[in-house]
């Protein structure tokens, strides 16, 4: 408590592109030169990285932590929960028949319902926040992902010579920058920062998630990703 939406979404992405440029140096001094090719993008693809990383970083993640300050933590994570699904809908195989798939997404959708029913009326009596404006954000930051997941698929797979490493370093640097930019914005002063208890705490939450959540994730998503189908890698994300 005590550190705003805006706090946790930069300082987690600043924390991911600190370490991405750590990385990037450290390879660059250890490399020769010839093997240095390809450690560090060109203007195309660190445009092509800045989008993604607004899309499938700093962008979801704002969303689903305002959706989450609305409407609580249960739906939202139910809400991106469904990626899985969607993402086999969008990459569905010919031979997948609608009708196998029917009952399942009609008792997903069942769930759903019951599901917001239950939390609407929780939060309602606790006056905590806007459900609706919640849900709304939460939608809003799946479909984020969703357009992410896909798009950066199909990158991967027209750049089969850029390691995934690499593309995890490029996209954690453009989400840095972009957590730096929302910091400087619309987060918190750095004395006020520093100042609030828990500070400590915070810095670490923001380091684990950023390395763990952000870095290591996309490493292992970008390897996932020129493997299998979107339908298939979708199902397991």
């Amino acid at each position: 408590p005590g550190f705003s939406s805006v706090d946790y979404t930069a300082g987690r992405f600043i924390a991911c592109g600190l370490f991405s440029l750590f990385w990037l140096l450290w390879q660059t001094l250890r490399s020769p030169a010839r093997a240095r090719r390809g450690l560090w993008p060109d203007v195309a693809q660190a445009r092509g990285a800045l989008g993604l990383s607004v899309l499938g970083y700093t962008g979801y993640y704002l969303l689903l932590v305002y959706g989450i300050a609305d409407a609580g933590a249960a739906l939202p994570a139910l809400i991106i929960g469904t990626l899985p699904v969607w993402m086999m809908l969008l990459g569905k195989p010919d031979h997948l028949r609608w009708s196998a798939l029917l009952p399942g997404l009609l008792l997903t959708a069942a769930g759903m319902a019951l599901m917001m029913q239950v939390t609407a009326a929780a939060v309602e009596a606790a006056g905590t926040g806007h459900f609706w404006r919640g849900v709304l954000l939460a939608v809003a930051a799946m479909l984020s992902w969703l357009a992410f997941g896909l798009l950066n698929a199909r990158w991967m797979r027209h750049h089969p010579g850029i390691k995934s490493t690499a593309w995890a370093n490029w996209l954690g640097l453009a989400a840095g920058l972009g957590g730096l930019l929302l910091w400087l914005g619309w987060g918190s002063p750095w004395d006020s920062l520093v100042a609030r208890p828990g500070f400590g705490a915070f810095v670490f939450v923001c380091a684990f998630t950023g390395i763990g959540s952000a870095w290591i994730a996309s490493v292992l998503w970008n390897v996932a990703s020129r493997r299998l189908s979107t339908s298939l890698a979708g199902q397991l994300v």
